[in-house]
């Protein structure tokens, strides 16, 4: 029903209110000082004030990985809108559920070079999964509508709304939609019985059977059709670096993490492999390596997606199945649990035991005896000390594949990294959104020293709005991938991977009022995240741990080479 006449910054806001929006990651500026105005005088929402936009779009995408929720950002125009292009590109990669508003200048300044005028539309439409360009009153409410509704539907993304400071000035009755229907946006969830009863079918027949899950599991709350699937069959299950959590990694069924830095069981099973099930992955070059490698081996694929165009990209499947991934592994897992044919169980026992003399390998020992800090016995410590029941973010590097491997995920959406943008500098912020969204659970952010100081400043954000992060450097006083493939690929010609000039950053968190810890030998690792987790609860704490520089990590397929070519030590 139309109310009175409301300005179009009013209008924003009470289309946020409508949306249920619990927190706007922001920054103030010129072209949405009216939006600004106006959150002064609500209560609805919480807006949380970031140290720079690309911080604002990172929390708003965090928040919405740990809770499945539409993350909201609101930045001004000009460089507001392009600082937050790196977080807008970051979740479209990772097909995450936001809306960003953006603020522009007066309409009739655009494309006049007016001051902070950029095309924020054009800028933004090779990362979004939509945008739009408001230019006229009435069409806020129906907009931020549209907005909501795409973000959150079908494969999920970031959507930009753009609005001219004059539009938030104009006024016009208020009528928010309670549905939306887009005649060109129809995305299918239910998937082909037919092909669904196929793909059963295929399973059953199997000898040498994978389960490859990917994020598309978390973000489709797929992770208990995925676990009764993998437990009725009794077939291994291997996740991707975005599907870490979605299947226990504990169990017993689990192959650990797969790809470039996965385990050699899990990529020899996926290489050998006589049926494979893939559910919400894409295959991307991280996980499979050469496409053409992947062939050799004869298989028959089935590929469950909520995007049509993700199947078949980049391997040809025999059964696509497009749909949402949870409602049709409960279709599937319901007519295997009808039917009276079940899989070959003595061909399933010698792939298990083929498995096992894989996983013997052992492939993720490392050297304990040393005098210096190993950093995945720091991981492991802090996988023991909070029992897996934290919610982990990182940053992009060694580190974060360290954290991937030995921080033992069980359960989804506790695992929040930049996985398809391979983003430096989303830690922090990614663990100010988890932590706003959780304020009572652990949130730890594993960081490395040239990640972090990309948004470093946002401990002041922190700090107002007394986040208790745990924050776990591994510093190698490098840049440490870079320093690896260096090493490995261009003979060891470290071309500019040195940090020479870190800061103290211990005094760097006390300055901004926080503890701050510097840990050098292995004997301190354990006693000094009990303290953080204990003596300091309510405070962040910014542990830097200096680890062993010559690191490496391993198992790692070289780039271009396939899942069978591993570089074991």
């Amino acid at each position: 029903m139309a109310e009175l006449e409301l300005t179009g910054a009013e209008i924003v806001i009470r289309c946020l209110h409508a949306e249920g929006v619990e927190y706007v990651f922001g920054y103030p500026g010129g072209a949405v000082l009216n939006i600004y105005d106006e959150i002064y005088k609500q209560k609805g929402f919480t807006h949380v004030l970031v140290r720079h936009e690309q911080a604002a779009v990172h929390a708003a995408d965090a928040y919405s990985r740990s809770t499945g929720k539409v993350g909201v950002a609101l930045v001004t125009s000009g460089p507001g809108a392009t600082n937050a292009v790196t977080g807008i590109a970051t979740a479209y990669m990772d097909s995450i559920p936001m809306v960003v508003i953006t603020g522009q200048v007066p309409t009739a300044a655009i494309g006049q070079d007016a001051f902070q005028e950029v095309d924020t539309v054009g800028i933004t439409r090779p990362c979004v999964k939509h945008n739009f360009l408001v230019k006229d009153v009435k069409d806020i409410a129906p907009t931020i509508k549209k907005a909501f509704y795409i973000a959150a539907t079908g494969r999920p993304g970031p959507v930009v709304v753009d609005i001219p400071k004059d539009i938030t000035q104009h006024a016009c009755a208020f009528d928010y939609p309670e549905a939306i229907s887009l005649r060109s946006y129809n995305p299918t969830s239910k998937g082909h019985a037919g092909q669904i009863k196929r793909a059963a079918q295929m399973l059953l027949e199997a000898k040498r059977p994978v389960i490859y899950a990917g994020g598309g599991v978390v973000l489709g709350n797929a992770s208990a059709a995925l676990t009764e699937m993998a437990r009725e069959l009794g077939y291994p299950v291997t996740s991707t670096l975005m599907g870490l959590g979605g299947y226990k990694a504990n169990d017993p069924l689990s192959l650990g993490m797969l790809g470039m830095h996965g385990t050699y069981e899990a990529n020899m099973a996926m290489q050998h492999c006589d049926v494979l099930i893939a559910v919400g992955a894409r295959f991307d070059d991280r996980v499979i390596g050469n496409p053409k490698h992947f062939a050799k081996e004869a298989r028959r694929i089935i590929h469950i997606d909520i995007d049509p165009s993700s199947i078949s990209k980049r391997v040809k499947v025999d059964v696509p199945i497009v749909g949402d991934v949870g409602q049709v592994l409960e279709e599937m897992n319901r007519l295997l649990k009808v039917g009276n044919e079940r899989a070959d169980q003595a061909a399933l026992k010698a792939w298990w035991a083929q498995i096992e003399l894989w996983r013997a390998q052992d492939c993720l020992k490392y050297d304990r005896g040393t005098d210096k800090i190993k950093p995945q016995y720091v991981v492991e410590k802090l996988y023991e000390i909070t029992k897996g029941e934290a919610f982990v973010t990182s940053d992009v590097g060694q580190h974060q594949m360290w954290a991937a491997q030995y921080y033992k995920f069980d359960q989804p959406r506790r695992w929040i990294n930049s996985g398809g943008l391979g983003t430096m500098g989303v830690g922090l912020p990614y663990a100010m959104g988890v932590q706003l969204a959780h304020p009572d659970a652990m949130v730890a952010c594993i960081t490395g020293e040239g990640s972090i100081q990309m948004n470093i400043q946002e401990l002041s954000t922190c700090k107002e709005y007394k986040l208790p992060l745990k924050i776990i450097l591994l510093n190698n006083g490098y840049l440490g991938m870079v320093r690896q493939w260096q090493e490995f690929f261009y003979e060891e010609r470290y071309a500019e991977s040195y940090v020479a000039s870190l800061p103290d950053f211990a005094k760097l968190a006390e300055a901004y009022g926080h503890v701050g810890m510097r840990i050098e030998k292995p004997e301190e690792v354990e006693p000094a995240l009990r303290r953080a987790f204990t003596e300091h609860k309510e405070q962040l704490v910014f542990m830097n741990f200096i680890t062993d520089p010559r690191e490496n990590v391993y198992p790692m397929i070289p780039a271009g080479k396939g899942l069978s070519e591993m570089i074991l030590v």
